[in-house]
């Protein structure tokens, strides 16, 4: 008999919910240590902790035999998306305000929607077709460099969080598939293991900072510099890393599981008022007028996706 997906809204939601506070928070603290460190050498730290927590998860959920696995190699492009996205993300964090990456990135649930359309069958019609447009007419409003209060080194850096978006909105599309035979301790395993093998080959390649082009390109800067041992004073931070990448990889992992991508993928804004906050409290950065316009189209569809959902539910 074909195995069924699992439809469990409610507790998809709240997995949702946890993984986004732990997510905006992790972003806080990567933006904090950009300046210092290179990107590679807080991925692997951060993950290899992570990963010795979601043994301990999987253990609880079934042992070790919940790895074996049928399909490899989708787990492992599956991982390869999630890092692109962390890299394209982190490298653009370096550079912009939290908030400004964090909105740009927000188009992520909206080509969901649209994936899950393409992909899984999720049916999509017209009006919801049309806010995934509205969506990207919010992400060109604030791709306009002009009214940025930033002085950008390279407009690609504003593409670099929609390239972002588009590899995590595949990757999640790729967790409801593969949900149907792994648990979420499993996949998120999958997910820290292609996260520690890329960040060893960037140690192994680039380690010595030989490819740095120093800090006036930021971006690359943050890619590409030396591999520094971290001060004793930052290593509660990057233990916390550990934890909240490990709490964030098996809440969303989970979410993606056992409820439908359309009608969680919303509940991901959550991270959007709470990456202004961070901006704010701890940058003093403040959106400029464009970035709120922008936001506003790009919430307000991603909110009429999860409504049109609702809606189309209760009929059925």
């Amino acid at each position: 008999m074909a195995a069924q997906r699992e439809n469990r809204p409610g507790l998809g939601i709240l997995f949702l919910c946890i993984g986004m506070v732990a997510i905006s928070i992790n972003d806080l603290l990567i933006k904090v240590l950009s300046d210092d460190y290179a990107l590679h050498l807080i991925v692997f730290s951060r993950t290899s902790l992570a990963i010795c927590i979601s043994f301990v998860i999987l253990r609880i959920e079934g042992g070790f035999s919940l790895l074996r696995t049928h399909q490899p190699v989708l787990h492992a492009v599956k991982g390869l998306m999630l890092v692109g996205a962390n890299l394209t993300f982190f490298a653009s964090l370096a550079v912009l305000p939290l908030g400004l990456t964090t909105a740009l990135f927000y188009v992520g649930p909206l080509l969901l929607t649209l994936f899950s359309a393409l992909f899984l069958g999720e049916r999509v019609g017209p009006l919801r077709g049309g806010a995934i447009v509205a969506g990207f007419v919010g992400v060109a409003i604030m791709q306009d460099p002009s009214a940025l209060d930033v002085e950008l080194t390279s407009r690609w850096v504003l593409v670099l969080p929609v390239v972002a978006a588009t590899l995590y909105a595949g990757m999640a599309t790729m967790t409801r598939a593969l949900g149907l035979t792994s648990k979420a301790s499993a996949m998120a395993i999958y997910n820290q293991l292609a996260f520690i093998g890329v960040s060893a080959l960037f140690f192994l390649s680039v380690g010595d900072g030989r490819f740095d082009p120093g800090p006036d390109s930021p971006s690359l800067h943050f890619l590409l510099r030396a591999w520094e041992w971290p001060a004793r004073s930052d290593w509660a931070t990057f233990a916390a890393m550990g934890v909240l990448n490990a709490t964030m990889a098996y809440c969303l992992n989970a979410a993606y599981r056992i409820a439908p991508s359309a009608t969680v993928a919303p509940f991901e804004y959550i991270g959007l008022p709470l990456a202004f906050f961070w901006g704010w409290l701890v940058f003093a950065e403040w959106p400029t007028p464009s970035v709120w316009a922008g936001c506003t189209l790009i919430l307000s569809a991603g909110l009429f996706v999860f409504l049109r959902e609702r809606q189309l539910k209760k009929r059925v």
